[in-house]
């Protein structure tokens, strides 16, 4: 059973993103969208991994800036992932439905899949 208090679960949530993610890449058509969508789910659940892991409640947000608000306050030393936070907070509802803006580049989905893997490595770095 999944226990959202235990940050290896939220871990494994972001693993299975990342593995989407690798997969998509891989495919002949590549849905940039669905990229960029899970590199912000990623980024979200390594960094609630982060806030579980030092005993405070997850905020049901998909801003990813205010979450490293919440472990940077927990002590976690992530502040410089501000920027990729940034990044990537929009993608979490702005690509589920058509939107003005249109849909993301091959370039602007890998600078996303980046920015993830970076939250990814700098919250297990700090977890450790």
């Amino acid at each position: 059973m999944n226990n959202p208090d235990d940050p290896r679960t939220w871990i494994a949530k972001a693993e299975s993103d990342l593995l989407n993610i690798r997969n998509n890449l891989g495919a002949e058509q590549v849905p940039w969208d669905t990229i960029c969508f899970h590199a912000q789910q990623a980024a979200e659940k390594m960094l609630k991994a982060f806030v579980v892991s030092r005993g405070q409640t997850v905020s049901r947000t998909h801003n990813l800036e205010a979450l490293l608000a919440e472990a940077v306050a927990g002590g976690g030393p992530l502040a410089a992932l501000e920027a990729d936070c940034r990044l990537l907070t929009p993608y979490a509802v702005m690509l589920r439905y058509p939107v003005a803006a249109g849909e993301p580049s091959e370039q602007e989905a890998r600078q996303a899949v980046a920015a993830a893997e970076r939250v990814y490595e700098g919250v297990q770095a700090a977890l450790k």
